[in-house]
């Protein structure tokens, strides 16, 4: 079984030949047809190696008919089929930089439109730096501090590493949703992303050579969580550190609740719950329902919904039938904190320094 540090330098073989580096990126999923369009648009086979052919217009419909695909009415073989735009449409094994739009997206890099259940399912196949700054453009305000941004680009880009040598051999490595990293494509893009990006190519964070789990989120309200506690991920730079946000008023939060709305979430009847336990963080960590129904934090949370409870860490009180919140953080808590970086980086410290603050004891390496 190769090592992690011996697969991810497989994974990276394509760099040396063409200095690029790529992620698959899953855009979503369509009914039975989806239009793809870009300017010189051409298409060819999933691989890498693929050769491309120039359509006759910028603009194709895939459909789907019954266990084939079709465009613009004419069968293609396979159960896949990748399409690029620009005059670089011709070359093998380099995605084009050119804009494509496929669904409700634009990005670059190529779009693969795949049989997938019964239905579509939409891949982009991107240079991971270009996918980074995009990235960046929907996970960070880009008015944050430059040396933020550098944190927070390493940060995504060590977790794409660490997802794409998890995921080896898979259709695609991540998705483009809040459950992975945030990727709105081309419309996120914006100069200092750009820059950030740029400044930190191919440095990534590792723990005994391999690229660690890089979990961050918006704030934790004062003081990190432990990956166990969070993430049930017992890993030695995911501890429990302290941290400037707490201070900050984007680490506040309320919330009401109503009884009814708190029935609808549960999927039960009850008249209500109470905290159980916490963490050492003073982060919820169990609550048992009036029914004696018990549940994990992380389920409470996801039951009643991320928006609504931006964290574990909340106090509640009911009144007249309606529950009161009061938290502090928003997200997981585990890793990078965003508004945390902010304040660091406001304070003068360097993206290495704020890193290793949040990952301690691992290492910052050019890895290409």
């Amino acid at each position: 079984m190769l090592r992690p540090v011996a697969l991810l330098l497989l994974l990276l073989s394509p760099l040396r030949a063409l200095a690029v580096e790529t992620m698959r990126i899953a855009m979503g999923d369509s009914q039975s047809q989806v239009r793809v369009s870009g300017k010189g648009l051409s298409f060819g086979s999933d691989t890498e190696d693929a050769r491309f052919s120039p359509l006759d217009h910028d603009s194709v419909v895939v459909r789907r008919r019954g266990s084939r695909l079709e465009l613009n009415g004419a069968p293609v073989m396979g159960n896949a089929v990748r399409f690029r735009a620009g005059e670089e449409a011709r070359d093998a094994g380099v995605p084009g930089s050119s804009p494509l739009r496929a669904g409700d997206m634009q990005v670059r890099g190529d779009v693969v439109v795949r049989l997938y259940k019964d239905g579509l399912q939409l891949i982009n196949v991107i240079p991971l730096e270009d996918y980074l700054a995009a990235v960046l453009g929907s996970e960070m305000p880009v008015s944050f501090p430059p040396e933020a941004l550098k944190a927070q680009a390493v940060a995504a880009r060590t977790y794409a590493l660490q997802k794409k040598l998890e995921t080896y051999g898979a259709p695609f490595h991540m998705g483009s949703s809040v459950l992975h990293q945030v990727y709105g494509g081309v419309n996120r893009e914006d100069p200092r992303s750009l820059a950030a990006v740029e400044a930190t190519r191919g440095e990534v964070l590792t723990y005994e050579l391999a690229p660690i789990e890089a979990y961050f989120h918006a704030s934790c309200g004062g003081r990190t969580e432990s990956g166990q506690d969070a993430l049930q991920r017992n890993l030695p730079y995911l501890q429990a550190v302290d941290c400037p946000c707490g201070s900050l008023p984007a680490s506040r939060w309320s919330a009401t609740v109503s009884d009814s709305e708190l029935q609808a979430a549960l999927g039960q009847s009850t008249e209500g719950f109470r905290v159980t336990s916490r963490t050492a963080t003073e982060r919820v960590n169990r609550v048992a329902t009036a029914g004696g129904a018990s549940l994990d934090g992380a389920t409470f949370r996801r039951k009643l919904g991320y928006t609504k409870l931006k964290s574990l860490e909340f106090d509640v009180e009911r009144t007249g039938g309606t529950w009161h919140f009061t938290g502090r953080g928003y997200g997981h808590g585990a890793g990078f904190c965003q508004w945390g970086a902010k304040a660091l980086a406001d304070e003068g410290l360097s993206y290495r320094d704020i890193l290793l603050h949040y990952y301690p004891g691992t290492e910052l390496q050019q890895l290409y």
